[in-house]
């Protein structure tokens, strides 16, 4: 079955598919490879081939079983545009998106080109919401610009692990961003200028800010747990969904 989730953005996720392959630095330290291993140690069923990419059919119609209204986040363990995903394979996924419209489902993804190129020949249902993962300039802003080009009615940015500031970023048909540092013993930090240079940005183009963690090194520059670390950023927390904005048509958010 889907699990239910500890991130903080999602209830439940739903893997159709496991394990992945490296694209860029936010992935140096990937806490989906870190988790596949422990479930391989611990014999979970679908982890036999640790973080290696694996397709997982049974697993596809596991939320027609859910009635009750549910936000899932799709493939947290893997990411659904992977290349060695095939189109089939993820036309399967999305007819069960569609024959369930009581669902939510949030789709992210580092292989934006892929994003776009699949959806140049398909409708994207009106029950997803489709993000990209973005964790510097070099590899993450450009990102931005081929979620851009898909008509859906929630585009968002995962900035997580935020790894250097961002500086300027075109928000224009953009509904939601998350932020957070990363964690884990090898976590690099992450400072609170690069988070307010964000917040701002979304506070002045009315986009919906969420700031996940600090991560594995605290407000204060020390590294520590990430539990004691916390999510409070200038006093309060940041929990922002995207609502009202999100129904605006694609032309009028997109300058």
């Amino acid at each position: 079955m889907s699990n239910k989730s500890s991130i903080e953005w999602t209830e439940q996720t739903w893997n159709p598919v496991s394990g992945c392959t490296k694209v860029s630095p936010g992935c140096k330290h990937c806490y989906a490879e870190t988790m596949a291993g422990r479930l391989q140690l611990m014999g979970a069923a679908g982890y036999a081939n640790g973080f290696q990419l694996t397709l997982h059919p049974y697993r596809i119609e596991q939320p027609l079983l859910r009635k009750k209204p549910t936000i899932y986040f799709v493939n947290s363990m893997s990411d659904l545009f992977h290349e060695g995903i095939p189109d089939s394979f993820i036309d399967e996924i999305f007819s069960v998106i569609e024959r369930t419209p009581q669902h939510t489902y949030q789709i992210l993804t580092k292989r934006a080109k892929r994003l776009t190129d699949y959806f140049s020949t398909r409708t994207c249902p009106k029950n997803v919401w489709l993000g990209v993962s973005v964790e510097d300039r070099e590899y993450g802003l450009p990102r931005i610009d081929y979620l851009r080009e898909i008509d859906t009615g929630i585009r968002f940015l995962s900035i997580e692990p935020l790894l250097e500031n961002l500086g300027p970023i075109n928000l224009a048909g953009i509904h939601w961003v998350i932020v957070g540092g990363e964690s884990g013993v090898k976590a690099r930090p992450m400072k609170e200028e690069w988070v307010e240079n964000i917040r701002l940005q979304c506070e002045k183009d009315n986009v919906a800010f969420f700031f996940k963690q600090w991560g594995g090194w605290g407000v204060d520059g020390k590294k520590r747990a990430k539990k004691d670390n916390g999510r409070v950023l200038n006093g309060r927390t940041w929990d922002q969904m995207p609502g009202a904005i999100a129904t605006q048509p694609a032309e009028a958010r997109i300058m």
